[in-house]
């Protein structure tokens, strides 16, 4: 044994932090210290935290429920036996998402490392990981911006009377603009509307030419907002409204970045918050709605049959996998900035359960106001849902003007939207950000320099997606940038933690920083993470690959070219973990075989360490327990 003036000379400049408590030894209870040591690491020197106690756990919650809890999930559940859909998505949830997400949030934690520099001392083959993780933030960032883009100009043209969308007889429309408003008082009037013609004192109409009905938000959005050409090979020109809008939206994401987490760490009390206070007021006022019954029973009920197909599987797990976001980076750079005996177990958790109880209640919200359009339309409640950006900028925007006081409802939408989007462009973007300052730990002086420089990127970046053919652009990397890779680099992490490091040895520093856990604990999650989780990772590649169609928008198919790109985009961080391998190989000289020198970079360096250094006991005379 040796004393802790022995430890503490061993480790020549680290500093000493020691603390007093009482033990158990034995049958006898004495005192003990328990000595940390912190590694005098580059990195680690003058790296943020979270300031607040609950700036992690927002901030985390912000990063997973996000826009497609809103705007995916009840489309979903609609399409996959209704309230039948829970059961595979609970299930996928606890063998796939929240494995990963526990994972990832105690390996970050246990560093204090954001993802580009953590796999290059947990396994130095193997730092294209963190690369690639960062280049899926990177590319993600780009284009998701673009969407806080889009709802920041829906929100300023909300305080529009009457809204903009509203009716046919604007500049944009075409002939093929319908409002049904409008056929209303064309039949109560007489008169020719559009293609139809109107007979007094008759209740025929007569079709003279057939035409495809456009709704007057569906032709806003196209017409107006996006100035979409007429495909991707047509780029046009920037949309001088549009860049505006992005250039605010990088404004806002650089404001609230640029002191890092600690300034990010206090927005997100507002806006991890405040999208539950509207879609509570968005409820209570859609229940009220005529026909709003009819729309929560189209989301609820309950299909059975559909639970012996692979689809409702496969759905469930692409849904869970992508909510949580495992494999982005995201979960952990912002894990990386916990205390060292932050209850990560906790946490992650928490904010499962509160995922999946947001999306479930968001269907609620989302299918009333479904089934009220359809009742004002008169028609079935599947023809007027869609998801993504079409729930979000043509379904509910035209629900609205049928509304009393639409501009308040309109706005209030619009804003949450924001909120929503916001939280998750924060951990992209603080993804980037770690990666170049733990990389690079000297430019930490210049923080708000480099968080600048990464806005500015990411703006010019973006204006692609602000051209006549931005849309096109936007669903082709939407498709390919956080697909293939992703679930390939999940993968090879799961396998790496559970299979090469052990899940022992994880556990192990698990509890190091969370205290000892029982034996169930240890064998559930040393069987999840080495068997059930990497099975249900291969599950959803498959089901990915089989369920594959070239991207599209509409009834526009890409050309070739296109496809190509897409795929380029989402291979790229996959070739920086083989390019990366492959130097770590040939950059060895120690003169071994090949398979001596990948069986000796794939275990973790000298610098692999606690982030607050290794613990040692000592009773009062300061031996070692």
């Amino acid at each position: 044994m040796q004393s802790s003036i022995e430890h503490q000379k061993l480790r020549g400049a680290n500093r000493l932090q020691s603390v007093d408590d009482w033990g158990i030894g034995g049958t006898t209870n004495h005192r003990r210290r328990v000595a940390y040591y912190e590694p005098n690491d580059e990195i680690l020197t003058n790296r943020d935290s979270w300031t607040g106690k609950f700036d992690f756990l927002l901030s985390l919650i912000g990063y997973s429920v996000g826009l497609g809890n809103v705007w995916r999930f009840p489309y979903l559940c609609y399409n996959n036996g209704g309230g039948a859909f829970l059961i595979p998505f609970t299930v996928m949830l606890v063998i796939a998402g929240l494995p990963l997400m526990f994972m990832e949030l105690s390996l970050a934690q246990y560093a204090g490392l954001g993802p580009a520099v953590l796999f290059g001392r947990f396994s130095p083959l193997l730092q294209g990981l963190g690369l690639g993780m960062v280049l899926i933030a990177g590319i993600v960032m780009l284009y998701y911006n673009v969407i806080l883009a889009w709802t920041l100009l829906y929100m300023l043209t909300s305080f529009e009377e009457p809204l903009p969308w509203k009716g046919c007889h604007h500049a944009w429309t075409t002939k093929f603009c319908y409002s049904y408003e409008e056929e209303n008082i064309c039949l109560s009037d007489n008169g020719t509307y559009y293609l139809r013609e109107c007979y007094a004192n008759s209740s025929m109409i007569s079709n003279f030419t057939k035409v495809a009905k456009r709704p007057p938000a569906e032709e806003f959005f196209k017409n107006y907002i996006l100035q979409l050409s007429s495909g991707i090979e047509h780029t046009g020109q920037i949309n001088i409204t549009l860049a505006l809008s992005l250039l605010a939206a990088w404004l806002i994401v650089f404001l609230c970045l640029c002191r890092g987490v600690k300034s990010s760490g206090k927005v997100v009390y507002f806006t991890a918050l405040f999208p539950y206070v509207v879609l509570v007021m968005l409820f209570i006022r859609g229940i009220t709605l005529p026909g709003a019954h009819t729309g929560i029973k189209y989301y609820l009920e309950p299909d059975w049959e559909k639970l012996k197909s692979a689809q409702i599987w496969g759905d469930a797990a692409v849904q869970i996998f992508f909510a949580l976001s495992p494999a982005w980076g995201g979960l952990l750079t912002l894990a990386s900035y916990n205390k060292f005996t932050n209850n990560c177990y906790r946490d992650a958790i928490i904010v499962a359960t509160t995922n999946i109880l947001t999306s479930f209640f968001a269907g609620f919200v989302i299918f009333s106001i479904l089934g009220f359009l359809a009742h004002e339309l008169d028609t079935e409640v599947g023809s007027v849902i869609d998801q993504g950006a079409g729930l979000a900028f043509v379904v509910f925007p035209e629900m609205v003007t049928k509304l009393q006081m639409p501009m308040f409802w309109s706005v209030l939408f619009f804003f949450m939207l924001l909120t929503l989007g916001l939280d998750s462009q924060f951990a992209l973007m603080e993804t980037v950000v770690t990666g170049i300052l733990d990389t690079f730990p000297k430019w930490r002086r210049w923080k708000t320099r480099v968080v600048f420089g990464v806005a500015t990127v990411g703006y010019v970046g973006g204006l692609v997606f602000v051209t006549n053919s931005g849309m096109y652009w936007f669903q082709l990397v939407d498709k390919y940038a956080a697909n293939w890779s992703v679930l390939l680099i999940a993968t090879i992490e799961c396998i790496l933690i559970a299979w090469i490091y052990g899940s022992k040895r994880f556990i192990s520093n698990i509890e190091e920083m969370i205290g000892p856990r029982s034996n169930a604990f240890i064998l559930f999650w040393t069987v999840i993470w080495k068997f059930v989780t990497p099975v249900a990772l291969l599950f959803i590649l498959c089901f990915n690959w089989i369920q594959y169609k070239p991207v599209s928008y509409g009834k526009y198919a890409y050309p070739d070219w296109a496809d190509i790109v897409g795929w380029a985009i989402g291979l790229l961080p996959m070739v920086a973990v083989v390019l990366t391998s492959v130097y770590k190989i040939l950059s060895d000289s120690s003169g071994q075989s090949i398979a001596e020198k990948v069986v000796n970079l794939l275990k973790p360096t000298d610098e692999w360490k606690a982030a607050r250094g290794h613990q040692f006991q000592y009773d009062d005379h300061g031996i070692e327990i």
